[in-house]
């Protein structure tokens, strides 16, 4: 252990023009809002620099934390999502160690303009307007719906527009694991295991002028969904409590995502969310294990703190 400690010190002091006197982190744009909020509180009301938030989603963020340690790389990252294996490994392969913290929950929701018509799904319709290929008839043929009344007669005649998040991002993994694979589980009765098809089946999403993959802004999204009723997106509930000015949320499987059908596990669309922090850059980095508290202290995700305040649900 003393031998690892000496190297890593060895490795920053051997960096002079990299050294840093402040917190770096990147990761989620889900989770950036509440790594933003800590960092201007623990700025103003400590002795350290206010750490400096970059917002990279939680695939981009998990690439350039496991990267390596010295100060040219991030001390956190953000994630909407527990970390992969794959992740662990790339990190224990260059000497970082990841420390976990889980700082509360978020739904995923389905939402569109407040000016748009009112959103009243099932999983299986979301599934049938973003899926690459869909089951019909029990065959498996590439996704045919271009307008919502093609999927339920009841539904508007307007196009199919959704805009969803990029392959990287945390909040992609979890809509396509809580409402695509949900779907292929629950509905079609597909088991995940052993079926060489069911990634390609229950993943794939179409991308066609029906689904547009965005960037890593959500406020992007909901800047486009403010232009358009009919267009909808995908992206994390605190966004949509920060903008319900602009847009509101559809109610998916009869349940409408609020601060409470979250909390009480009755909106099933809904996630952990985590920060990770490097074990090798405490002691090292100034104030990192403060901001470390200090992120986990009431001040911040409590229930009255003020991730909550925009949005984080918290974990009591």
């Amino acid at each position: 252990m003393k031998n690892i400690l000496i190297t890593i010190c060895v490795m920053f002091l051997a960096m002079p023009a990299l050294a840093r006197d402040y917190i770096s982190s990147v990761g989620s744009s889900t989770v950036y809002p509440f790594t933003t909020v800590a960092a201007e509180y623990f700025g103003k009301n400590t002795e350290f620099k206010t750490p400096v938030i970059e917002s990279t989603g939680t695939g981009g963020g998990m690439k350039i934390f496991c990267k390596g340690i010295g100060t040219n790389t991030p001390d956190l990252t953000g994630a909407s999502r527990a970390i992969k294996n794959s992740e662990k490994e790339m990190c224990a392969s260059n000497g970082v160690t990841p420390i976990e913290n889980l700082i509360g929950y978020d739904g995923i929701v389905f939402a569109n303009a407040n000016s748009g018509p009112k959103g009243n799904f099932t999983k299986e319709d979301i599934f049938n307007a973003v899926a690459l290929n869909v089951l019909i008839d029990g065959q498996w043929v590439p996704n045919p719906y271009k307008k919502w009344s093609d999927i339920n007669p009841s539904f508007p005649n307007n196009e199919i527009d959704i805009m969803i998040p990029p392959p990287s991002s945390g909040t992609r993994d979890a809509f396509v694991e809580l409402v695509m694979h949900s779907v292929c589980k629950k509905v079609y009765g597909m088991p995940k295991k052993g079926n060489d098809g069911y990634k390609a089946l229950c993943s794939a999403v179409r991308s066609d002028k029906h689904v547009v993959q965005m960037g890593e802004n959500d406020n992007l999204i909901i800047a486009k969904l403010d232009d358009d009723d009919n267009r909808w997106g995908v992206f994390g509930f605190s966004f949509l409590d920060q903008n319900n000015d602009k847009v509101k949320g559809a109610t998916i499987d009869g349940v409408e995502p609020t601060f409470d059908t979250i909390a009480d596990s009755s909106y099933k669309v809904s996630r952990p969310l985590y920060f990770y922090y490097k074990k090798e850059h405490v002691g090292i980095i100034p104030g990192l294990q403060e901001f470390v508290d200090y992120f986990n202290s009431d001040i911040i995700i409590g229930e009255d703190g003020a991730a909550t305040d925009r949005g984080l649900i918290p974990l009591n």
